[in-house]
């Protein structure tokens, strides 16, 4: 294992009743002026924006809504958010919804702050915030683990490039499972498969030895993949979606990602897809895992071997193990209802590939350091 540090600052509130029970009295430690953030509106549906009204105005604070916060949230929006706290001198982000609206609220909470172009500042100046408007995170839909961390995926639609930047972390974050249980199912398990995904990433990138981090990572996959099975019978199960809530912040909140470098290739080639696409990130995900993993497996051979016999129950040789085991989450991805190619998820436009391949950033834990065309060729066999 690496040397590490960790720290992380977020405190948790878990459980069903969790925010009616502490967000009123945790709302007064901050200034009267909060922002309120969410999506497309779900929460006026299903109860959750009334509820939020009710603890704001219990604890005294004066609310401005920042609404329309979109799956891939644009650097655009992130702008509209900066300038409207500045305007109100908001005090408080109070983010409401699954990963998208939390990272546009990190960024918003620091740009707010800085008179420099965050994106430059971070990209072409290798500068980062020190100063941001305090954050709480109340999630609604579980996946991203973007609760526990600072970094957030934004999409800059004038540049066609999909990346991380580093803003804000939560103060505190309130994992209701109650909250996600109008979440439809297709949105429940794309995003069970993005904390896989997290959790493979991390487990499979270097260093190869076993290691306590990777040990536990196995224990947090295998949940996962239980916990999915559940829910195709039992939907509603709220014990199976609290173990995915908790799965979600485990797979993001750097315990399984101590010591290591990490992979994270897929998520790069699927967040420069959906630059270009738009286009869901766990089933893009869903579709690129089986399919990378099948080009580089043998460059990471005792690891996916290992991946495999752990996670999946498979035997044999190393070979026959990493195979077995990349068969296994291909058939798993089927069993699940997610889409095994990019036709499935409604691309039905290849002219875009080179493109995507091109300005995929190549990432330094993968066991196999791809070229751009080598990412090209996985995206067609995606198509």
């Amino acid at each position: 294992m690496n040397n590490f540090i960790y720290e992380n600052k977020t405190k948790v509130y878990f459980g069903k009743g969790c925010a009616k029970e502490y967000l009123t009295s945790l709302l007064k430690k901050y200034g009267g002026k909060v922002l309120l953030a969410y999506g497309g509106g779900s929460i006026k549906k299903n109860g959750i924006y009334d509820e939020m009204i009710g603890y704001l105005t219990a604890a005294g604070k004066e609310v401005t809504e920042f609404s329309g916060i979109m799956p891939n949230p644009t650097y655009a929006k992130v702008q509209e958010g900066a300038k409207l706290c500045r305007e109100k001198n908001i005090n408080l982000i109070l983010a409401v919804g699954g990963g998208s609206v939390i990272d546009c609220c990190k960024i918003v909470s620091a740009q707010a702050k800085q008179k420099r172009d965050i994106w430059m500042m971070e990209f072409e100046c290798r500068s980062y915030p020190a100063e941001f408007i305090p954050m709480i995170a109340i999630v609604t839909d579980a996946g991203t683990g973007a609760e526990m961390n600072n970094g957030a995926v934004i999409t800059h639609e004038e540049k066609k490039i999909k990346a991380g930047l580093l803003g804000a972390q939560a103060d505190a974050a309130m994992l209701d499972v109650g909250y996600t249980m109008s979440l439809p199912m297709k949105q429940v398990v794309s995003g069970a498969f993005d904390t896989l995904s997290h959790c493979m990433e991390t487990y499979l990138g270097k260093p190869e030895e076993n290691n306590l981090s990777d040990d536990m990572n196995e224990a947090v996959m295998r949940s996962v993949i239980c916990n999915m099975r559940v829910l195709l019978t039992d939907p509603q199960n709220e014990a199976a979606r609290s173990e995915l809530m908790w799965a979600s912040s485990m797979g993001e909140n750097g315990i399984l990602k101590s010591g290591k470098i990490t992979d994270f290739q897929a998520h790069q080639i699927e967040h420069q897809l959906g630059a270009y696409t738009n286009c869901n990130h766990g089933q893009g995900l869903a579709v690129i895992h089986p399919i990378l993993y099948r080009h580089i497996y043998k460059d990471g051979l005792s690891r996916f071997a290992r991946f495999a016999r752990n996670v999946w129950g498979a035997d044999g040789t190393d070979d026959e193990a990493a195979i077995s085991g990349i068969n296994a989450l291909a058939a798993f991805i089927k069993e699940m209802g997610l889409p095994a190619s990019f036709r499935e998820m409604g691309i039905t436009d290849d002219d875009c590939f080179k493109d995507v391949a091109e300005s995929t950033n190549i990432t330094a834990g993968c066991c196999k350091k791809l070229s751009h065309e080598e990412i090209h060729e996985i995206l067609k066999e995606c198509f």
